[in-house]
């Protein structure tokens, strides 16, 4: 059922596997043990950490005594996981052995509630002596398994009971805690299997999935339940995006879960492997590819579409993934299009991509797979889920129009029932049964919807132009000099601005053509390399029909990634705006500076 790779002096080994029977054993008897300090069905228990066997543990053993888990996002940092265990109430809470002086740095402000820490592993004795001067219990994952009862009685659970609250990251203020009861989950755990068989075929207990996501997010959660419901296996990373890839290698999956950065760093470092060969290796790769495409096209089926390619030329890409990838799912954000159709070429699986939010239990939009017309969308509402636009005046979008836009609507049985302890936030959304995402949705002519906008992101500049900003990003996205980019601008400013992060290997092959000399990192300061971008994405913004305002006039080269560390992006890698404008407003100030000096 569960696997993680063994470690032995430092040094790290094989998978190592718990059998189902073995996991269920232990979960009970943490249930048990949960009850035992004397949480009750219904009450709430945090569990605080990255993916490994003991987070799913805790997790179904929450499950089995009725107790509502709350995931704490490894990702959030201390203030965050501070508030949501005094927002909900938590009493007690699983946590990863290295994070566990972390949680003690907050203690202080949480003994209103939480009363018990248990590490995933071991925990120090200065470390169980500082949590219990303030009165908490602080319990090693074996101390505490042994504490429980694999023969106790279980309640009864109902399908309405609240399964999980799991606070949404978001870009702004406190995070949100969004109820999903066991019906949801359940309704989308089937809601997946339906997908799948229309897709491809079921999973069974010969599957194995990377489990690399955050286990915190619901995506990731969801498709895990989904595997545990088929009896597939499911492996661990090891927690370190250095070794991520190692880890599939030794792993070999056959199901693969990802986020558009991730398969766009697939999709970056697999074009570059091609340019760099030889005449004749390129000439036979675009060659493949068209033929392969054309059938695509005309419906033929992704394994039978070219199956003399694929073992001739994009099997090697396929051997990035470990081998053995049959699907892939794309979600948490829109798949930009010229990866979507890559990687459906060239992967040699099924790749589908769906639309959801927490508040939907994750999917509630989905792309049949083997429908090519579908490239570029979120596909079709999912079997449990009804959709509709509504317009939005405001950025001339209109619902019943020839091209039907508007905001993104849904009602249906795998909706969140609410936001815990915030009726008023819960009003703003849920108007007549109907959610409404904050999403702009186009209606495709098959029934297909794209997204194309985002309701909250549109600002005004000083002239009176109106910038839906994620489109723009999503343009300059197309440059291949660039892995990622934030465009900023006001109402106080006739003009954009951006902060991008270049393609490492692309600016320093420039860099050698033109005689510029330096690292990465001082060849992200020179002036002709911040020049030179500026107008490569500019030149994509053009080809892409951009308009003169939504041109960029100065712009940042970024040499590190946006990341979490530095609370940059959310965990699934949505741009935080006003952090990231908190984080660069000295860089943004002279940028407009830098601009207007060049106007006068």
């Amino acid at each position: 059922m569960l696997g993680r790779r063994e470690v032995n002096d430092g040094q790290v080994g094989q998978y190592v596997w718990q059998t189902y029977e073995e996991v269920y054993n232990k979960a009970i008897k943490i249930g048990s043990a949960i009850r035992g300090l004397g949480v009750n069905p219904g009450d709430r228990c945090g569990i605080y950490g990255v993916n490994c066997p003991e987070w799913v543990t805790a997790m179904e053993a929450c499950v089995s005594q009725g107790i509502c888990y709350v995931p704490l996002y490894d990702t959030l940092g201390a203030t965050a996981v501070e508030f949501i265990i005094n927002h909900a109430e938590i009493s007690m809470v699983f946590v990863q052995e290295n994070k566990i002086q972390s949680m003690l740095t907050c203690l202080l402000r949480c003994v209103a509630h939480l009363k018990t820490i248990v590490s995933f592993g071991k925990v120090a004795d200065e470390q169980k002596q500082e949590a219990e001067r303030i009165g908490v219990s602080c319990f090693s994952w074996e101390e505490f398994l042994l504490s429980g009862n694999v023969n106790c009685r279980l309640p009864q659970v109902c399908k309405d009971d609240t399964c999980t609250i799991m606070y949404t990251s978001g870009t702004t203020g406190d995070p949100k805690g969004v109820i999903l009861t066991n019906r949801a989950v359940i309704t989308q755990v089937i809601n997946t299997e339906q997908l799948i068989l229309e897709t491809d075929k079921a999973v069974t207990e010969e599957d194995t999935y990377f489990s690399f996501l955050p286990l915190a997010h619901i995506f990731d959660q969801i498709i895990e339940n989904y595997c545990i419901y088929k009896g597939a296996s499911i492996g661990f990373w090891q927690g370190d995006v250095r070794y991520l890839m190692e880890d599939l290698q030794q792993l070999k999956p056959t199901l693969f879960c990802g986020v558009p950065r991730v398969f766009d760093r697939i999709y970056t470092g697999v074009k570059q492997k091609v340019s760099s060969g030889g005449v004749l290796s390129r000439k036979l790769f675009e060659i493949a590819y068209e033929h392969k495409l054309n059938n695509l096209k005309r419906g033929v089926r992704q394994d039978m579409a070219s199956p003399f390619f694929d073992r001739l030329v994009f099997n090697k890409i396929k051997q990035v993934l470990g081998g053995r990838v049959r699907m892939m799912l794309s979600g948490a954000a829109p798949l930009p299009k010229h990866v979507e159709e890559f990687l459906r070429v060239t992967s040699c699986s099924v790749l589908i991509q769906g639309y959801g939010l927490t508040e939907s239990c994750a999917g509630c939009f989905t792309s049949v797979a083997n429908v090519f017309s579908m490239v570029g969308t979120v596909g079709i509402p999912v079997m449990t889920i009804e959709a509709r636009l509504e317009s939005v005046p405001d950025m001339g979008y209109d619902a019943l129009s020839a091209t039907a836009r508007g905001e993104i609507c849904l009602r249906g049985k795998t909706l969140f029932s609410g936001y815990y302890k915030r009726a008023d936030l819960t009003d703003e959304v849920l108007v007549d049964g109907w959610f409404h995402t904050g999403d702009i949705g186009e209606l495709q002519p098959d029934g297909a919807m794209k997204i194309i906008d985002r309701k909250k992101n549109i600002f005004k500049l000083s002239q009176g132009e109106y910038v839906a900003v994620e489109n723009i990003e999503s343009a300059y996205a197309q440059c291949s000099l660039i892995t990622s980019i934030w465009v900023y601008g006001n109402s106080f400013e006739s003009f954009l601005v951006g902060v991008a992060v270049p393609e490492k290997q692309a600016l320093e092959n420039w860099a050698a053509a033109n005689d510029l000399t330096g690292n990465y990192v001082e060849l992200c300061k020179h002036p002709k390399s911040r020049k030179y971008i500026m107008e490569e994405l500019n030149n994509t913004g053009r080809r892409l029909q951009l308009r003169g305002f939504e041109m960029l006039k100065a712009i940042h080269l970024e040499p590190f990634l946006f990341d979490m560390e530095r609370d940059l992006i959310t965990p699934t890698f949505k741009l935080k705006r006003p952090q990231l404008l908190k984080y660069y407003k000295e860089r943004i100030d002279e940028l407009y500076q830098e601009a207007k000096e060049k106007k006068v």
